[in-house]
């Protein structure tokens, strides 16, 4: 049935024109109508755009206005959003339209004749940008495929399979979810809107529905361990962490209560098709850096140094990332295109890249990796990726706001957030309630610091530079 309406719904948008590289945002909160939208695109052999509702409409408005849209699928309540007097897109109401758009494939229920290639576009998902503005990372199918074709390889999930999808969509983690279980006839469950942050809902569902299959940023996993009872989630198989750091003491806490299901760590990028290594906890860990493993088949890890050369085992550098995940590029942002994705020297074959993560990190002499950290003001929160500077462009636009600079601070074990440091333009006096409520409507929630700290003036280092280590 799910697959006769995407099919239905792929034909109509191809009468829409959606074809190869095409680009379809989405934005809906109904998770069955959100998966029917996801493979309707695909077949149509468009590339899906996600978009959160809960997004500042500002946001959501520079989205929609950079990704340049053919289609945009939503619901009527959320219409508003995503409609404008400027759109030169279509609006398709999903659930509205449905009378509509499910005439269309009758008497062939197949999918239509798209034109896809391995090169051809399947997503565009938004990250945070150093400039004040989101970037748009362009993922071609073949990227997708390499990463989900690994995955089965190494797990081997099965019809017998159950896999939460509890990730937005909008966070690169959520393809996986979405499209390993449906390839190989595995269940998919689909977790209830902002499901993912409630540990108790969680274990409800996970011995309700007995999920097998689960993924976790490390902070949630952190949450999960420390609350309820696990026996009731005695069905889950495997656990799989990204987007953070997992720290070893979790490992250990998780075994001690779960040492039946296996707890694997994963490590990747947006620009490369959601992981690249991995990494499988054993129960008896004995290091104190949890690694992020070995590279995924066709891909390809160098650990360089600043001249581009690779260090020896046991010595830190830049991860660069080369193979079949890396990403197209960054969506009308040709020059930030040429910084991060670079010529891939190591490699005979025309027109390969490398991208440069930012992230840092050194070879064991088993050939895993240990991360090690940024080497700029790029930072994870709760698995998200957050360009500091982002942060720091939207609060120095707020009323009354000087200078301003916003610094990831962990004050316990695991308890990361954002703190933002600000001086005032004028002896107006603003409120931290006030400045909050303003980021509010230019960021979204995982992006708004947690607590605001004003100051006469920001503090220098000698030759006059920020000095971020006395805040």
């Amino acid at each position: 049935e799910l697959n006769r309406r995407a099919n239905q719904l792929a034909h109509y948008l191809r009468e829409l024109g959606v074809g190869p590289d095409a680009r379809v945002a989405i934005c809906l909160e109904r998770r069955l109508e959100m998966i029917v939208g996801l493979l309707g695109v695909m077949k149509a052999g468009g590339a899906y755009v996600p978009l959160d509702p809960a997004f500042p409409s500002e946001r959501l408005g520079y989205m929609l206005e950079d990704s340049g849209p053919a289609v945009v699928l939503t619901q009527s309540h959320l219409r508003g959003l995503v409609e404008t007097a400027a759109a030169t897109y279509a609006v398709v109401e999903l659930a509205d339209d449905a009378p509509f758009w499910q005439r269309y494939g009758e008497g062939n229920l197949e999918a239509p004749s798209n034109g896809v290639t391995p090169e051809t576009l399947a997503y565009v998902i938004y990250t945070s940008g150093s400039t004040g503005k989101p970037k748009g990372v362009m993922v071609q199918h073949r990227s997708v495929v390499n990463r989900l074709v690994w995955m089965q390889s190494v797990y081997g999930l099965n019809s017998d399979d159950v896999v939460l999808q509890k990730t937005p969509f909008t966070f690169d983690v959520s393809v996986w979810e979405f499209f390993c279980p449906l390839i190989i006839g595995a269940s998919l469950v689909v977790a209830r809107p902002e499901g993912h942050k409630d540990p108790e809902y969680l274990r409800e569902t996970i011995a309700g529905e007995r999920i097998t299959t689960i993924h976790f940023v490390p902070s949630m996993l952190q949450a999960f361990v420390d609350e309820g009872d696990w026996t009731e989630c005695a069905s889950l198989e495997r656990v799989i962490c990204s987007g953070e750091a997992l720290p070893a003491k979790l490992v250990r806490s998780f075994y001690d209560r779960m040492m039946n299901t296996e707890l694997h760590n994963l490590y990747g990028p947006t620009e490369a098709a959601v992981d690249v290594t991995a990494w499988s906890c054993p129960p008896e860990i004995n290091v104190t850096a949890v690694p992020i493993g070995a590279p995924m088949n066709n891909v390809g890890i160098y650990i360089l140094d600043r001249h581009g050369e690779p260090v020896p085992i046991g010595i830190a550098g830049e991860l660069h990332i080369g193979g079949v995940q890396v990403a197209r590029g960054y969506l009308n942002r040709s020059e930030l295109t040429g910084e991060r994705f670079v010529p891939d020297p190591f490699t005979s074959e025309q027109g390969q890249r490398l991208y440069k993560t930012g992230d840092l990190g050194k070879w064991r002499a088993d050939g895993a990796i240990e991360f090690l950290g940024r080497n700029d003001f790029q930072v994870k929160v709760r698995g998200y990726r957050v360009e500091l500077g982002e942060i720091e462009a939207r609060l120095a636009e707020c009323e009354a706001v000087g200078e301003a600079v916003v610094m990831l601070r962990e004050e316990a074990a695991g308890d990361k957030r954002l703190v933002a440091y600000y001086t005032q333009s004028d002896d107006q006096e603003i409120a931290a309630d006030a400045l909050r409520q303003q980021l509010a409507a230019r960021l979204p929630e995982y992006m708004l610091p947690s607590a605001y700290v004003r100051l006469a003036q920001m503090p220098l280092t000698p030759n006059g530079k920020l000095d971020r280590k006395a805040l």
